[in-house]
């Protein structure tokens, strides 16, 4: 091809290009021509939020360190109260020295028997101190006791009332207390009772062992008991105490003048763990209690729970044909808490078969009252050979419980 012809086509494409780049927009598209928009959606979940932070812990307060206990005051004991407007027994020469009785033991474990007043008192491994109460063995010297065992009496003290909150004695009781012995023949139910004093012939000194069986609440002991009589011709002393192993003693004592007309009562205690007594005051004519009791009113002849038993002996030896089988005998008795009228009925002899041996014996008998619930029923044997001391004694209580002593030996203190 011509060079010339090369040329001229050469520059004829080159200007179609031109024209053509000339008319196109910049950026590749026509200018005049209206732009298309399209809008495209879709959902687009949002990613979960994150949990949030857990709350920080709470500042635990360190623990605060329990109060040092204060160590616990040691009990005060209160010494017991001194007997209320109580004068001062006129002093007499002391009786014969004699060994004293066996020293106490640890007290019992309290233990009362189901119902029990809390009067009832008598020696026995623990004998319940007062007519009701409900526990313990009493110790069987006393007809009110309580075959129980010894804290069982200090359990029923503790429930009977206080003694400032009790009325006063009735007239018609007080004026019955200051009674003084009657003697009422067998047979002789409608009539007056005789109440002159009679005569009495007291035992010489002598000191009793007696071994013990009794039941409380079904369970069977065994026991010990002494009973330490001295007297001088014008004062007397007795002492009665019961030992049971591992169960611990409780004692009764009397001490008092000797008159015509017997013993004379100044005061009488009764101890377990702690001791509570009567004083009595003839002259004014009643008893006061340590207890913080009412007092009471008494007469001529009254006794105590252990005087009563030393007594009735006298009473009988100094004329027992005045005493037939049937023969009622009554009289004050006080114990730690009261005063009651106890009446002993005379059974007749009996010749016993104790551990001391073969024993001529007199019985005696109290039976419950009538309207005493709880009331107790007492045996008394009398020695006709001993002076008429006590040789047996068995006190039964309304719910069965009893306690029995017998004579193992005595001799002279």
């Amino acid at each position: 091809m011509p060079r010339r012809a090369l040329l001229l086509l050469t520059a004829v494409v080159l200007a179609l290009h031109w024209l053509v780049l000339v008319g196109l927009p910049r950026g590749g598209t026509d200018q005049g021509a209206p732009q298309r928009l399209a809008f495209h959606t879709r959902m687009v979940e949002p990613p979960p939020p994150p949990p949030p932070p857990p709350p920080p812990p709470e500042p635990q307060a360190a623990p605060v360190p329990p109060p040092a206990s204060k160590p616990r005051p040691r009990p005060v004991r209160k010494p017991p109260p001194p007997p209320v407007e109580a004068p001062p027994p006129t002093q007499h020469p002391e009786p014969a020295p004699a060994t004293e009785a066996p020293a106490q033991a640890a007290p019992f474990p309290a233990e009362p028997p189901a119902e029990v007043p809390a009067d009832s008192s008598a020696p026995t491994p623990e004998v319940p101190a007062d007519a009701a109460a409900p526990q313990a063995p009493s110790a069987p010297l006393s007809p009110a006791s309580d075959p129980a065992m010894p804290a069982m009496a200090e359990a029923a003290s503790a429930s009977a009332p206080a003694a400032a909150s009790q009325p006063a004695q009735p007239a018609q009781e007080a004026s019955a207390l200051t009674a003084g012995v009657e003697i009422l023949p067998p047979g002789a139910a409608g009539a007056v009772a005789g109440t002159e004093p009679p005569p009495v012939r007291l035992p010489p000194s002598a000191r009793l062992a007696f071994d013990v069986t009794g039941e409380v609440k079904k369970f069977h002991y065994n026991a010990s008991a002494e009973l330490l009589w001295r007297q001088d011709g014008t004062q007397y002393e007795a002492r009665q105490q019961i030992k049971a192993f591992l169960l611990g003693a409780r004692s009764q004592s009397s001490v008092g003048q000797i008159t015509p007309q017997g013993l004379r009562p100044t005061r009488f205690g009764d101890k377990s763990r702690s001791e509570r007594a009567a004083h009595f005051d003839f002259e004014r004519g009643e008893v006061i209690f340590s207890a913080n009791a009412p007092r009471a009113a008494i007469g001529s002849g009254a006794q105590d729970r252990l005087s009563v038993f030393i007594q009735l002996g006298a009473l009988l030896a100094a004329a027992p044909e005045r005493y037939p089988p049937g023969t009622r005998i009554t009289l004050t008795t006080v114990g730690a808490r009261s005063a009651e009228r106890w009446t002993f009925t005379v059974e007749g002899p009996q010749t016993l078969e104790l551990p001391a041996g073969r024993t001529p014996a007199l019985k005696l008998q109290r039976l419950p009252r009538p309207d005493q619930r709880y009331d107790q029923k007492a045996e008394l044997w009398l020695g006709t050979d001993m002076g008429y001391l006590p040789v047996r004694i068995r006190l039964t209580q309304a719910n069965g419980d009893f306690a029995d002593l017998s004579l193992s030996h005595h001799d002279t203190p």
